[in-house]
């Protein structure tokens, strides 16, 4: 389990359920605990306003040096 925070005002933005090693490109919404996030259409942002990911159906495309995380990754 990993918790998603917005990189400009640390405020956590969803827990997620992180299997395997590797950077975080994408979240699938099934694995997604809990959220704290603002949806405004397809964009996913914190509640600062600072944009976070792109909603793509299945899984929700991570904006890069939008967002830190911090946790346990699972192995699978």
């Amino acid at each position: 389990m990993i918790v998603i925070e917005c990189a400009k005002c640390r405020a956590k933005v969803f827990k997620y359920l992180k299997v395997g090693k590797g950077r975080i490109l994408h979240c699938w919404k099934e694995r997604i605990i809990e959220g704290c996030s603002v949806r405004e259409g397809n964009e996913i942002k914190c509640q600062c306003g600072n944009l976070i990911g792109i909603d793509e159906r299945k899984w929700i495309k991570m904006k890069q040096r939008s967002f830190t995380y911090s946790g346990t990754r699972t192995k699978g």
